[in-house]
């Protein structure tokens, strides 16, 4: 991973949040705990119902200001998001895009949260942050396992705080949780996470990172001195990945602080030495490499190992036993295989070592919980597990595989290795070792092995070192064969020189080599091989295991002949009388048990008597019927010879009993001969009896094997049967847990529904408006109880068309105008009278859904009595003020109206011309503010404040004044107090009746 600070800052922690049952009330919980800039990224994945779509998006959205969005393929996770698997898909990530497809396994066999997190760590690394909720089952411990190894945070609800504690306690158990926590606490302790490891920071700088190096290298001295194992040939950035792990774990952020700490407490170096032992393994871990170790590299590994030969195997680095296993049970299927062809026997044995005696001790009970099922095929789970009935639903290794395998505690990097071993497995061990510490184990590897033995190694390992020590078998899939220092001197070179006489095979076969190198023509070796075939190689047929003749050599004729009745090329229906019962037996014996018969001598009868012949029966090395066909059988090769009588030229035909080459009449059978033919009758006899009784017993095998395969079908049947009620049971388990999920979110809706529909009414009621909600035919869906003043409604109206209701409108038929709204999607305004003189507004506008559809028309009926009749005073009173302005404006005399505080409220048009005044310089002005002061008048003053309070009407009162401008003026002053009738309004109205110049005094 590009380490630059650029890179850095395009990362983010990726946070994998599994759920299943009461997983609802944890997501709410942990978001609103949860700020909205933490800058990591949150991918929930619950167990969600494959056919209900999904509202977790929109619940959890009211809990948080992160964008919550339900993911689709190929979207980028962004910081600050969250992100929500969708119903039925199955979600992985890949260089930060999320990947969906449709789920393959059965509905009560989805481990999606597995699946997820196992992704997550493949993609993400020591970015990648797993949690587990409440739910059933124990989907989620897997994929913390994954996270755990590659060096990810794991963190898990605590058990007593989850509404359903069996996903949490599966993975605490598993030991893979580095945090146990209530939900409200995450978010804090992902912050403190994110912000104390290195792997979430920018490279420190070349000064800090050499004094994290020594408090490094002072924690490693303190775990040896406590525990007695180095880790200093280990490689630092795992070991600075676990370090920082427990330093999180204590809220230190200091390596020096926590190099002191280790001084303090030793159960502390204990915890962090059991962290850096990285117990992350699985059954079948790369399952190619394991299909590979069965077909191609045990066949020739086992194929020239006598009877009773125990096979050895070491694990190294076992943790807790997966491996071994799985290695154990790839045997045991081989063994199988081979004795269903009869090969011959052999044991094996399995020694697994590991450093860590908690992982032994879990390898040595062979308990593994049921997420085993991500790994380990449904025949081999019938074959080498117990489903263990708890609560748990675990599985054990059978008592077969378990005594196979021997545990132990061992530092493979110090303690004496086994020895004369045929196959070595050290897979994902060396990964965590500096390249000095692998150089060192290779050549303790190659000690171990016996001559061609096999390394097995993971796809990240190699002997890149060591090329002279081991051979590649398979380089992509790791396997590797010992190379010993006797395999590497030259061969023993071939002596070809002509022999002595009675050795010519060994001529022929230096012949035939020496030929090969001197490189002369093939057609030389061809025609000696066929002419020595024809010349000294006796009559042969080749066969199959049955009998069967495939390939005939030279002259067979005389040991067999066409059997009576159907056609047949079976070599033992063929064979001349007296070759049945040797020829069937020895057939038996080398296809069954690779058991060569040689040089046999039987008495044949032919036409001319008895004939001795020679019988061999052999397997025809490396060779089957049919290297193209799915099943692979034994060739084999049957020979006959004739045997010379004593004297008798070989190949030249004995005389028959009672004969002679005289040329007399035949003389009468002697004693012996009769004897000898009632004895011939007799063995024939019981000849045909003994083949009766193998035939009898052929069938009595053949019913017996019926029998046998008939019971094997009834009991796979009857796990079948097991199989699919368990099957069923997970699926049913599933369906709850989902139908759980479904059901909290249902609730959470309805419960914002009815608080949403009680706001409404609430709201309604409030504003007291009346509201009725019709659909296209104008039929009353719902209506408000301000409504009924409109139209005479009640409870069973609903459902009732509007035109049927009796309305309490004056005059006005509304039906038209909502019919116009329906056709045109036009609102329109209406101001209604009812009967008791209340003035309603109508409003109709078209019922518009969230989906934008025309559901009906909506009528809104609010009270506007007050403003209608407040309209129409205030219309009376400005017509009557127009009346009014317009006799003041006609009086010739001057005249203003003043209010309360004396401000003047208008004036006449004979006001503003005798004065010489505007009306911007005059309305809203106290009369005594008017011009320069002028008004400020005494006597004025004493009329205005002194005499019209306490008078409604002042009548001819004289002032005298200098006007500036228009001199001295003496006027008659009349004035008038006028309340209104409600009283709150006061005006004075006064008028200056005479107004005559008067001569400076």
């Amino acid at each position: 991973m590009d380490d630059s600070p650029e890179a850095v800052v395009a990362e983010c922690a990726i946070v994998g949040i599994g759920a299943s049952a009461g997983g609802l009330e944890a997501f709410e919980q942990f978001f609103r705990a949860c700020p909205a800039d933490t800058g990591m990224a949150y991918v929930l994945v619950p167990h969600l119902d494959p056919s209900h779509e999904s509202l977790l998006a929109e619940i959890l959205q009211r809990t948080t200001a992160m964008p919550v969005v339900q993911a689709s393929d190929q979207l980028r996770v962004e910081p600050n998001h969250v992100y929500i698997i969708p119903p039925n898909r199955e979600m992985g990530i890949l260089n930060r895009r999320l990947q969906l497809s449709l789920p393959e396994g059965a509905r009560g066999q989805r481990l999606l949260i597995d699946a997820f997190l196992i992704s997550l760590a493949e993609d993400r690394a020591e970015w990648a942050i797993g949690i587990v909720f409440s739910g059933m089952a124990n989907d989620g411990t897997l994929g913390l396992r994954a996270i755990f190894g590659a060096g990810g945070t794991c963190m898990v609800q605590e058990p007593s705080t989850a509404k359903y504690a069996s996903m949490p306690q599966s993975a605490i158990a598993s030991g893979y949780a580095t945090h146990v926590l209530p939900v409200e606490q995450m978010p804090a302790m992902l912050q403190a996470v994110v912000a104390s490891q290195p792997a979430f920071k920018r490279r420190p700088p070349a000064s800090a990172a050499a004094n994290a190096l020594s408090s490094m290298n002072q924690i490693l001295l303190q775990i040896r001195s406590t525990t007695g194992h180095d880790f200093s040939l280990y490689k630092k950035s795992t070991i600075g990945r676990r370090i920082d792990r427990r330093m999180a774990q204590q809220h230190i952020k200091d390596v020096a602080v926590y190099a002191r700490y280790l001084k303090e407490n030793r159960d502390e170096v204990w915890a962090l030495f059991r962290e850096l032992l990285i117990n992350v393994t699985s059954f079948f871990r790369d399952p190619e490499a394991f299909a590979a170790l069965k077909a191609t590299i045990l066949p020739p590994l086992l194929a020239d190992k006598p009877d009773g030969y125990t096979f050895r195997v070491w694990v190294t680095g076992c943790s807790t036993g997966e491996e071994a296993y799985s290695i154990a049970m790839v045997l045991l299927e081989f063994m199988d295989e081979g004795r269903a062809r009869q090969e011959r026997a052999w044991q094996f044995q399995i020694y697994a070592t590991d450093l860590d005696d908690d992982a032994i001790a879990v390898a040595r009970a062979g308990r593994y919980s049921a997420n085993i099922l991500h790994d380990v095929t449904p025949a081999r789970l019938r074959r080498f597990f117990d489903k263990e009935q708890d609560k748990h639903g675990g599985y054990t290794i059978r008592r077969e595989v378990r005594e196979r395998v021997v545990f132990a505690t061992q530092n493979v990097t110090k303690d004496p290795p086994f020895t004369k071993l045929d196959l070595l497995s050290c897979r994902n061990l060396m990964i965590y070792f500096e390249p000095e510490l692998q150089r060192r184990l290779i050549p303790i590897f190659h000690y171990a092995l016996k001559p061609n033995g096999v390394l097995f190694l993971s796809a990240s390992e190699s002997i890149a070192d060591h090329p002279e020590l081991f051979m590649a078998l398979d380089r992509k899939l790791k396997f590797y064969k010992v190379i010993h220092a006797a395999a590497a001197t030259p061969p023993a070179i071939v002596d070809t020189r002509v022999q002595a006489p009675g050795t010519g095979s060994r001529t022929a076969a230096g012949a035939v080599i020496r030929g090969s190198k001197a490189g002369s023509a093939g057609s030389v070796g061809e025609l000696s091989q066929r002419v020595l075939l024809q010349t000294y190689a006796p009559a042969s047929v080749t066969t199959d295991a049955r009998g069967d003749i495939l390939f005939v050599h030279g002259d067979t004729g005389r040991y067999l002949r066409p059997a009576p009745g159907p056609a047949s090329h079976n070599v033992v229906k063929m064979a001349r009388e007296g070759l049945e019962l040797d020829l069937r037996g020895a057939i038996l014996r080398a296809a069954s048990h690779a058991e060569a018969t040689l040089n046999r001598e039987i008495s044949m009868k032919t036409d001319g008597g008895l004939t001795r012949v020679s019988l061999s029966v052999r397997q025809l090395p490396g060779q089957h019927a049919d290297a193209g066909t799915e099943t692979s059988e034994p060739l084999l090769l049957v020979s006959f010879q004739e045997v010379a009588p004593s004297g008798t030229p070989a190949g030249k035909p004995t005389t028959k009993p009672g004969r002679s080459k005289g040329l007399g009449k035949n003389k009468p059978p002697s004693a012996d001969a009769v004897r000898i033919e009632a004895l011939e009758r007799e063995l024939a006899y019981a000849r045909e009896n003994l083949e009766a009784t193998i035939s009898e017993l052929r069938a009595t095998n053949e019913e017996f094997k019926s029998t046998n395969e008939e019971l094997q079908s009834t009991n796979e049947e009857l796990r079948s049967s097991n199989e699919e009620l368990e099957t069923s049971r997970e699926e049913l388990q599933s369906m709850n847990e989902e139908t759980f999920t479904v059901n909290s979110e249902l609730n959470a809706k309805v419960e914002q529904l009815s608080g949403i529909q009680n706001d409404i009414k609430n709201l309604l009621d409030s504003i007291n408006t009346g509201t009725l909600f019709l659909d296209h035919e104008l039929v009353i869906r719902r209506y408000t109880p301000s409504a009924a003043k409109l139209y005479r409604l009640i409870a069973t109206d609903v459902g009732r068309s509007l035109s049927d209701i009796t309305s309490n409108i004056e005059g006005e038929d509304l039906i038209p105008a909502l019919r116009g709204v329906l056709d045109t999607l036009i609102p329109q305004e209406r101001e209604v009278r009812t009967a008791t003189g209340e003035w309603h507004l109508a409003r109709m506008q078209p019922y518009r859904t969230v989906d934008n559809v025309i559901a009906g028309v909506l009528m809104t009926f609010t009270d506007v009595t007050d403003f209608k009749l407040t309209s129409i005073r205030l219309g009376v009173a400005e017509k009557a003020r127009i009346l009014a302005e317009g006799i003041v404006n006609t009086v010739v005399e001057p005249l203003v109206v003043l209010d309360r505080e004396l401000k003047v409220v208008s004036a006449s048009r004979s006001f503003y011309t005798h004065f010489g005044v505007n009306a911007d310089e005059t309305v809203n002005r106290q009369i005594y503010d008017l011009g320069n002061g002028q008004w400020n008048i005494p006597a004025l003053r004493q009329l205005l404040e002194g005499l019209l309070p306490r008078e409604q009407t002042i009548e001819g009162y004289v002032v005298e004044h200098d006007f500036p401008g228009l001199g001295l003026r003496r006027m008659v002053l009349n004035a008038r107090r006028i309340v209104t009738t409600d009283g709150d309004t006061e005006l004075v109205l006064l008028a200056m009746a005479e107004i005559v110049a008067m001569e400076s005094r």
